[in-house]
């Protein structure tokens, strides 16, 4: 067993075992300063068909059911996360258990589409780039929100006893290697900012 197939097992079992009180954890504390950004961003670009990557247990495909009629869609590699997702959502959302290495939709589908405080649980995000770019239509919009650390060493030394992580997480990324890892996947970025000193939010468009 590869330890990149062992990290995805790890974060399908942290999840599992966190999924019915997640948003009284650390976890679901952290990200729960990023929900209105990340809102706002998805509110203010054409939206028909939206994506959630990693949407755990529905908090933000929750708020924007209660503020659009767009068509909602919801993938996350935990069944328990999906389970929690269905108590929470109507009919009108899709939620499906998978893995963002191998989408199950077709070509150009989405509008957007949100990965929010997942991508940095990604042992492949070439593969998961690659993966976003094909079911997203031509200048739709990938709006993506993650946790950072700015300080190069403080990161790196995170980064080394990431291994050694019970949650699954593979790697924090700064600025410069996220410009790094979209461009070269064929998105545009625009609108990067800093939420915090911990968490950053941007929009890239994609392009052929």
């Amino acid at each position: 067993m590869s330890k990149l197939t062992t990290i995805k097992q790890t974060t399908k079992k942290h999840f599992d075992e966190t999924a019915q009180y997640y948003n009284e954890s650390s976890d679901g504390k952290f990200v729960k300063c990023m929900y209105d950004e990340i809102l706002n961003r998805v509110l203010s670009v054409p939206n028909g068909n939206i994506l959630d990557l990693g949407c755990g247990n529905g908090n933000i495909l929750k708020l924007l059911e209660e503020k659009t009629s767009s068509n909602l869609y919801g993938l996350d590699l935990s069944d328990n996360m999906i389970s929690e997702a269905k108590k929470r959502l109507g009919k009108n959302v899709t939620l499906t258990v998978g893995d963002s290495e191998n989408l199950p939709y077709k070509n150009d589908k989405f509008d957007v589409i949100i990965c929010n405080a997942s991508f940095h649980h990604y042992p492949h995000p070439d593969i998961v780039l690659k993966e976003i770019h094909r079911v997203l239509k031509d200048n739709g919009v990938f709006i993506l929100g993650d946790p950072t650390i700015p300080f190069n060493l403080f990161r790196n030394i995170f980064n080394f006893f990431l291994k050694y992580s019970n949650s699954g997480d593979y790697k924090i990324y700064n600025q410069k290697e996220i410009n790094h890892l979209l461009n070269k996947n064929n998105f545009k970025i625009y609108k990067f900012k800093m939420i915090n000193h911990r968490t950053f939010a941007l929009n890239a468009l994609k392009i052929n």
